[in-house]
């Protein structure tokens, strides 16, 4: 294991010296707000670029850098920073006098509803406004459908910060991933909460031959998110789909990154596995707050009145808002109607990226390799994670994998990396992040001269 203190340290001080005026607000910040930020994953050391405007693949920040980004709004932005398909519909509503709060109904609710039902084959579906409230309510449902108290997920899995999203996230040396994430949860969560590992079908049904009777639901992202852009394997996804119909579980697919990523609609579809329940957010709102719970009739009316209410997934005030539907709706009929051409390109454009990176590093005698390549399980990927392994050899199929410091070096993609590629003027998250519509060839090279000049500069620190 690699120690990077000393070039962190210069990283970081040039990098204030580069940015003084996002240093200056950031210290402005940390005077009111916890850290300085309201979100813990935009954290960069040592502060966060401060962005004045951002525009298809590239933002600006208070210093006047034009930095490509490939975070991509949490990697919500599809179609690029501030999309004119989805701006114009959201000023045309607000300019009629209609987009902002009304605690009202209105058509294009319906109409975003049906064209996501119809992309994923959901009888139902309920809007809410983020992936994390999705996830939870999606496990309420399944615990009252099944009567069972039992949640199992996967090791390294993100759901948002909800109770049975905040066990087995992190990697730790010694539990691996059996511990909760924070304090202030009864330790019933803990207990009702089981992690499995990625990709292991003979671990999948090891677990549900000892818990198969308690267990409400298996929650899982068929394309693992934080825990490395690591797909699962066709075997895999379809024993979890087996195993879960033989124990009476419901089968949760969490789609908050997935879901309208690969195709216009779920992923699941392209491994010809349907879940019971599937969480949506991210593209699915068009740069705008919303999230879904989709799936089966019988599971959501638990919600409603014909269910008899007893789940109460109400909704906050913000559900279902009216600026937020028309987003919504807009970029779900793009990416619909444009599908053909769209994914094509996103998947070759994702394969030239991860490559570009792994190549520069490689040029530089710096051992790099890249997740996100679909690997045959279904069609191209516009995501992509960088890894430096310590061993050449190494598979990485499993958040394990990637997130074990005797395996990977962590730091310096999670941090040292980050830093350095943003004194190229490139910003990244997990080492790459996701491609857009808004990007193209030129971004690629853009970023593979980046990565050259970061590994001649880390070099000789490794």
């Amino acid at each position: 294991m690699r120690d990077h203190t000393k070039l962190l340290a210069e990283l970081s001080e040039e990098y204030r010296r580069y940015a003084p005026k996002s240093a200056a607000l950031h210290e402005r910040a940390r005077a009111h707000i916890v850290d300085g930020m309201s979100h813990a994953r935009r954290a960069v050391t040592p502060f966060p670029p401060r962005l004045v405007r951002a525009k298809g693949a590239w933002v600006e920040d208070e210093d006047g850098h034009r930095i490509l980004d490939f975070w991509q709004g949490h990697y919500a932005n599809i179609l690029g920073h501030n999309a004119d398909v989805i701006v114009s519909a959201v000023v045309q509503a607000l300019e009629g006098s209609r987009g902002l709060q009304t605690g009202f109904e209105d058509r294009v609710h319906v109409e975003a509803a049906e064209i996501l039902c119809r992309q994923t084959g959901a009888e139902r579906v309920r809007f809410t406004t983020s992936g994390a409230l999705a996830t939870m309510y999606s496990i309420l449902l399944a615990r009252a459908y099944t009567g069972r108290d039992l949640v199992l997920k996967v090791g390294g899995g993100w759901h948002g910060a909800q109770p049975w999203g905040l066990k087995g996230v992190s990697f730790n040396s010694r539990s691996r991933y059996d511990h909760m994430e924070t304090d202030g949860f009864p330790d019933i969560i803990d207990r009702d909460t089981i992690v499995s590992r990625f990709n292991d079908p003979q671990h999948l049904r090891d677990t549900f031959a000892k818990h198969g009777d308690r267990i409400a639901c298996f929650i899982l992202e068929p394309f693992v998110g934080a825990g490395g852009f690591i797909p699962a394997t066709r075997e895999y996804l379809r024993e979890a789909r087996a195993l879960t119909e033989h124990y009476g579980s419901v089968l949760i697919f969490d789609e908050v990154i997935s879901g309208f990523r690969f195709r216009a609609g779920d992923l699941g579809a392209l491994y010809g596995v349907r879940p019971d329940l599937a969480a949506f957010g991210k593209i699915v709102g068009g740069g705008m707050p919303v999230a879904a719970v989709a799936g089966r009739a019988d599971i959501l009316n638990l919600a409603g009145a014909e269910g008899g209410n007893r789940v109460r997934f109400t909704g906050g005030t913000y559900s279902a808002h009216p600026a937020s539907m028309v987003a919504a709706k807009v970029v779900m009929e793009y990416l619909v109607a444009n599908e053909a051409s769209i994914y094509p390109r996103l998947a070759d454009l994702g394969e030239k990226t991860r490559r570009a990176m792994e190549q520069a590093f490689a040029e530089e005698g710096i051992l790099a390799r890249t997740t996100g390549d679909p690997r045959g399980a279904f069609g191209g990927s516009s995501l992509g994670m960088l890894h430096f392994p310590y061993d050449e050899t190494l598979e990485l199929t499993s958040p394990d994998d990637v997130y074990d410091p005797q395996k990977c070096d962590v730091a310096l993609r999670d941090r040292v990396i980050q830093t350095a590629l943003l004194l190229e003027d490139v910003h990244v998250v997990h080492g790459l992040g996701a491609v857009s519509t808004a990007h193209t060839e030129a971004e690629v090279e853009f970023l593979r001269e980046a990565c050259r000049r970061v590994a001649r500069r880390i070099r000789r620190y490794l």
